[in-house]
């Protein structure tokens, strides 16, 4: 297996061709098959597409905050293709993410064509076999510094969850079978044990 292809691709761009938030979002839109990444100082991450494991694991907790979150009514789930632009500048796309309601009610039908201008409140980050965690956590430390209210980060090849909370530092659980959002989203409890196993 050719790993290396599973590698993000890391793009600088000349200070004297700056992208703009515009540029960037159709830059994005013509390169649909890839998730990208703009980090605050203007790099650009190119990851591509996920494996099998790290896609069932996905979709699975996806389906598990979206079932949840209907039942709720307070807010929106939104999946690893949509970005959003951080107060830093960053422009990231977690593995799922919630957003409540009354935010997305004020940003403009524009706003929601694009990559949405606010940080999300909820945020799950799930690591792939390449990826490495001493980077994810630094994302999720972003996220913390960006007004996320709540963030996971899950690494199934340790059977790990990190849990990050504004103004605490992280909190980390090993060997965890369930996990819950507290008071943020009251009465999501995720399964992990799907997420840790070896399923196909």
């Amino acid at each position: 297996m050719n790993t290396a292809l599973a590698e993000p691709v890391h793009l600088k761009l000349p200070d004297s061709v700056p992208m703009d938030d515009a540029q960037f979002f159709a830059f994005c839109q013509a390169n649909a098959d890839y998730r990208i990444e703009r980090d605050a100082n203007g790099e650009i991450q190119v990851m591509p597409p996920t494996g099998a494991e790290t896609g069932r694991r996905n979709s699975d907790l996806i389906t598990e905050l979206n079932l949840w979150a209907r039942r709720d009514g307070r807010g929106v789930v939104f999946d690893s293709s949509t970005g959003f632009r951080l107060p830093n500048g960053a422009t990231r796309s977690p593995d799922a993410a919630w957003v409540a309601r009354d935010r997305i009610g004020r940003l403009s039908a524009e706003d929601k064509q694009c990559f949405l201008p606010l940080a999300p409140d909820f945020v799950i980050e799930l690591a792939s076999p390449n990826d490495d965690p001493a980077k994810l956590r630094d994302k999720m430390a972003e996220y913390r510094g960006s007004g996320v209210r709540l963030g996971w980060l899950l690494l199934p090849d340790a059977a790990q969850v990190h849990i990050y909370r504004p103004d605490a530092l992280p909190l980390v659980l090993d060997g965890a079978t369930t996990i819950n959002a507290e008071d943020l989203l009251p009465g999501f409890h995720l399964d992990l044990r799907p997420i840790w196993a070896a399923a196909l």
